[in-house]
């Protein structure tokens, strides 16, 4: 089968989701994130914007004022639609869109939905069997409740900013250099609505959903961290030693950078041998995985000398052969030329209309025989899908035109 061939079938399939209606209110990162990936995997999603737009839209280089680049790699396969939420009117078109929609979803304070008056009471009155989505800092009931919170906020108190302590001694925590409350939150989020969307169509009920990064984020780091607090009374320290002891980093060879993990027994008698240190292959420090846990400072500084034995290119050809993992170091830029990514078409090149540039796009990294997720459509321009939106849901040209007159509806172009 041709490449063009297998495309066009695969275009032609249908994602999991289609046919579900998701309203999303959510902005920054964590909900645009999730909702996102259910717009990959088919559900028409509908993203209500402020006048102002998401703040992302002004977040990174921008060859157009509304297309920020954290924008564009977060806002894929969705329409938009721009509500003025101050004014009255606007309760009746968000009536429409709440008896339109599956799923919504909202990153607001409990306070801030309340006082709009799209509470989960009041959303499930216009829609009983509505999946209603809370994306929040911290869950109900506890003491942080109603707190605001960013990544950087709930990286310090999650205790993920700490962890980078462990690897250089440094007192001070540092936040780690990705999203990662956010985007693992992002995570939780997509799982428990298709969850919901499971239990609603087994049962005919829909439900509310909390998702707050501190428990999320908490949850994430813990899997592993948690150490011998796992047991009551705690037997042991807590922390996981392999991924956070200093000398858990890539290592220098002759002419570069390589990470490699020889894991079990056999590895590391494989790379005492390549590496010309037979003598040690009777050492009681690396006869087993737990004594060798015990030994991690003496033993990586014997693998790095070791490494630093050969080429980049003698030791790939050499871990090859006796199947010990390893892999090269990526900068940002060179990962961008890896050729496992190339093959698999995993960054593609779009013609974006709003701004008539082209952007780079990540294809959907799980891969579906029969539901294909799937890029459909580009990251939309402030309001671009406002006149559709209404007609879809009942609202006839005149009243659409009285709306945008009313400054309800803004920033719709006439063919929207």
């Amino acid at each position: 089968m041709t490449k063009e061939k297998k495309d066009k079938e695969e275009k032609e399939k249908k994602g999991a989701l289609d046919g579900y209606h998701v309203l999303d209110m959510s902005t920054i990162v964590l909900g645009p994130y999730a909702t996102q990936i259910l717009g990959d995997l088919g559900a028409d999603v509908i993203k209500v914007e402020p006048p102002a737009g998401d703040i992302t839209r002004r977040t990174g280089y921008a060859p157009d004022a509304d297309f920020g680049t954290l924008f564009m790699t977060l806002n894929r396969n969705k329409r938009s639609i721009v509500l003025d939420q101050k004014q009255p009117e606007t309760a009746a078109v968000m009536r429409a869109l709440f008896e339109w929609a599956d799923v919504f979803i909202h990153n607001l304070r409990p306070d801030a939905i309340q006082r709009l008056g799209y509470s989960y009471h009041a959303v499930k009155e216009i829609q009983p069997d509505i999946i209603y989505v809370s994306a929040l800092g911290f869950g109900s009931g506890g003491p942080y409740s109603g707190i605001g919170a960013f990544d950087d906020t709930v990286q310090a108190i999650s205790g993920a900013s700490a962890l980078t302590t462990l690897m250089d001694g440094n007192p001070l925590p540092r936040n780690i250099n990705t999203l990662i409350a956010d985007k693992t939150t992002g995570l939780h989020l997509v799982y428990a609505v298709l969850a919901a969307l499971l239990h609603r169509q087994r049962t005919g009920l829909g439900q509310q959903i909390e998702v707050p990064m501190f428990e999320s984020t908490v949850s994430f780091l813990l899997i592993e961290h948690l150490g011998g607090a796992a047991w009551q009374p705690q037997q042991g320290a807590m922390g996981y030693r392999r991924t956070s002891h200093p000398y858990n980093r890539p290592l220098r060879t002759k002419d570069g950078v390589l990470s490699i993990m020889p894991y079990n027994d056999q590895h590391w008698r494989d790379i005492l041998r390549i590496g010309r240190r037979s003598d040690l292959l009777d050492d009681p420090r690396i006869a087993t995985t737990a004594v060798r846990r015990m030994h991690m400072a003496e033993l990586s500084v014997i693998l790095e000398e070791i490494m630093l034995t050969r080429t980049t290119e003698e030791w790939c050809t050499l871990l090859l052969e006796h199947d010990i993992p390893f892999m090269h170091v990526h900068t940002l830029e060179t990962l961008m030329e890896d050729e496992h990514l190339a093959a698999v078409d995993f960054f593609g090149a779009h013609h974006h209309p709003p701004t008539g540039e082209t952007y780079t796009s990540m294809k959907p990294p799980v891969e579906f025989s029969e539901s294909p997720a799937g890029i459909r459509s580009h990251p939309p321009a402030l309001g671009q899908d406002g006149r559709a939106i209404l007609r879809e849901v009942g609202f006839d040209k005149a009243k659409i035109d009285e709306l945008i007159r009313k400054g309800v509806l803004i920033g719709c172009s006439d063919g929207g």
